[in-house]
């Protein structure tokens, strides 16, 4: 697990380090200067939280901020300075993007990373359930395929069909769409 640390300012990069590594006790920080740099990380691996600390040497913050947040994997804390904090906010808040005003205490910081941490793993339980739900979508149209074949080909009923499936599963100590999918290579090559 990898977090990273856009900051030209290295005694705030090694608070926002410090507070990462208390929240993700078994992440690796990689800490950059520019966006520059943190855009060419960001093509080597997945970050599960980036703190963006802004103005940055080469560009202010806001791009860098919204795409890492389009990416979709990472969440983003961008800080500010206060006097550009509505303009930032009106930029980026609607992608995603946590927005901090500078200058900040470290409890407030601590804040955004425990509130980025909640939503992160928010997050990875909703691509996971999202990928449970595509597979189960797959299987449903798998078994109704092999349906079909049982029912044209042995001139089954669709309940004596989804049996003949069920059964076969059983029997077979495999799950249905391992006995739909044997259905299916054993009459779809004879059309």
């Amino acid at each position: 697990m990898f977090c990273l640390v856009a900051s030209d300012n290295n005694t705030r990069a090694g608070v926002f380090a410090k507070l990462l590594k208390q929240a993700y006790a078994d992440a690796q920080i990689i800490t950059v200067h520019t966006c520059g740099e943190a855009r060419r990380v960001l093509l080597s691996r997945d970050f599960v939280q980036v703190i963006i600390d802004a103005p940055l040497r080469d560009e202010n913050g806001e791009a860098l901020s919204r795409h890492v947040k389009r990416k979709g994997l990472s969440q983003v804390i961008l800080c500010v300075p206060y006097v550009f904090f509505d303009e930032a906010s009106a930029l980026c808040e609607n992608e995603g993007v946590l927005m901090v005003a500078k200058p900040f205490d470290v409890q407030g910081i601590w804040t955004a990373v425990k509130l980025a941490k909640s939503a992160q793993h928010n997050q990875s339980a909703t691509r996971e359930n999202d990928a449970k739900m595509a597979q189960k979508l797959k299987d449903i149209r798998l078994v109704d395929r092999a349906k079909r074949l049982l029912i044209s080909c042995e001139n089954m009923t669709e309940q004596e069909a989804h049996r003949h499936i069920e059964k076969q599963a059983m029997d077979a100590r495999c799950t249905k769409r391992a006995a739909a999918q044997e259905v299916i290579n054993r009459y779809e090559p004879s059309l």
